[in-house]
């Protein structure tokens, strides 16, 4: 071979083997140089007598393999949670830490946390914290004094309480099950609040009312609210369902319905499925409302109507001599002539003006604090989402849209999205003893009660028009 080719062939063979090293030393320069696993979490601020966390973690490469949460105080390490094995890229490391048991005292603290991957480098390099929050331990839970509540309530009505919170970031008022929002009254120096407590119709004697506070931290505080709770008896009604009724309503609320299903199964899940729509709703609608009052005095009733079905009663649906549902009726039915003008119960914003399943077109005004009225079945709305309304302006005319059959408004006064009867807003009375006087109880501003002119509840109990 000649010379040349020999020095080429040889400089061919020194270049592969340059380039060889270089590849195999970036390769493994770059699997050492892949980030490690890193915390994705929102860093903690507080950390009470027991605090739940969860910490995310995320591996760049390959699979989160050790976990091990700790918290550091003074000095003294204590491990509240460890995870080993291969957990996947991504990985939540639930907790719950207990102070008292890591005997930790208030003051400053750090939760750190210490992971890796089963990623492949060429040097392992030290295991460390690869995050570290800073916490401070509270053990304080905050303080609630009642300054004010109303004290005898019934099933289906409602009330206000007033107290005083501190060291809170959270408080809320329960009927039982049933947990409602408070909102800021007054200077926010003061940290007073009040809360309208809405009574479901059903709620069983006895069933406690409670305030409740929670801090940063998961310190929880509670405080009962003394009150009487008075039961009350309700109507029971029965339908008979017509073809009729059924070949009119059925097409409007059930358009997706095949020709073959049977009326009276296209009724039943209008009547159980979209009215219970509807309900999940009015509690989606009346966790929107205002934090002040919009209202004055009481609601104003509609003027000139008459009581067609009551509120909280019980109907038992009836179709060919069968019993085939039993449902709740949440609001007044309220008669008048065909078309009558509907007015504002009072001042209000609109919070809804759609059609709303069975209920057909209505209209939901927001009072604030959680007072809301729902005007129901209508032929025509005047008014859209947002819209600042007087006591008295028109909102639309009384129709039979959604599940009725003659004209008429159905009328509900509602707190918190929970369906009250509308007999005790009606009443100056009422309000005074109820709402205005916890207030001044309480020391704090009333919210307006005059008595408007003519606020007489309408006429009851007249004949039926519609099913």
């Amino acid at each position: 071979m000649p010379k040349r080719s020999r020095s080429k062939a040889w400089l061919i063979v020194v270049l592969l083997v340059l380039l060889a090293a270089i590849g195999s030393v970036s390769y493994l320069g770059w699997r050492q140089s892949v980030r490690g696993v890193v915390s994705v979490t929102t860093p903690p601020r507080f950390v009470g007598h027991k605090t739940a966390f969860v910490f995310t973690l995320e591996a760049a490469r390959g699979n989160v393999a050790r976990v091990e949460i700790r918290i550091v105080q003074g000095g003294s390490s204590s491990v509240v949670a460890k995870q080993e094995g291969t957990f996947g890229q991504r990985v939540e490391v639930p907790f719950v830490l207990e102070s008292a048991t890591l005997g930790l005292r208030e003051g400053s603290a750090s939760l750190e946390v210490w992971a890796r991957d089963d990623f492949w480098r060429p040097l392992r390099p030290h295991e460390r914290a690869i995050a570290s929050y800073p916490v401070t331990v509270d053990l304080t839970p905050p303080k609630i004094e009642l300054l004010g509540a109303t004290r005898y309530l019934s099933q289906g009505g409602s009330g206000l309480v007033a107290f005083r919170v501190t060291g809170a970031s959270r408080t809320t008022v329960s009927a039982g099950k049933l947990v409602e929002p408070s909102f800021a009254w007054g200077p926010p120096e003061r940290g007073t609040r009040v809360a309208l407590i809405a009574l479901p119709w059903d709620l069983p004697p006895g069933t406690a009312l409670t305030i409740t506070a929670e801090d940063e931290a998961g310190n929880v505080a509670s405080r009962g609210i003394p009150s009487e709770l008075r039961p009350r008896r309700f109507p029971r009604d029965s339908i008979e369902l017509k073809d009729a009724f059924l070949e009119a309503k059925v097409p409007e609320l059930l358009p997706q319905r095949q020709p073959s299903q049977p009326l009276v199964d296209s009724f039943l899940i209008i009547n159980r499925d979209l009215r219970r729509q509807a309900e999940e709703t009015k509690r989606r609608i009346g966790a929107t409302t205002a934090d002040q009052p919009l209202w004055e005095g009481p609601l104003v009733p509609p003027r000139k109507t008459k009581v067609f079905a009551n509120f909280a009663e019980t109907r038992t649906y009836r179709y060919a001599g069968r019993d085939i549902d039993t449902q709740v009726h949440y609001g007044y039915d309220l008669a008048s002539t065909k078309q009558s003008p509907v007015t504002a119960a009072n001042r209000g914003v609109v919070a809804f003006a759609d059609p709303l399943t069975i209920y057909g077109n209505t209209v939901i005004l927001d009072h604030g604090l959680g007072l809301q009225t729902l005007y129901a079945h209508l032929s025509s709305m005047e008014v859209k989402v947002g819209d600042e309304v007087a006591k008295g302006q028109e909102l639309g005319r009384t129709g039979a849209s959604g599940l009725a059959l003659g004209d008429h408004l159905h009328f509900e006064v509602l707190v918190h999205g929970v369906s009250v009867t509308p007999i005790e807003w009606w009443d100056a009375r009422w309000i005074r003893d109820h709402i205005t006087k916890p207030l001044l109880d309480a020391g704090l501003s009333e919210i307006g009660s005059r008595e408007e002119p003519g606020g007489r509840a309408p006429a009851r109990n007249a004949q039926r028009p519609t099913p």
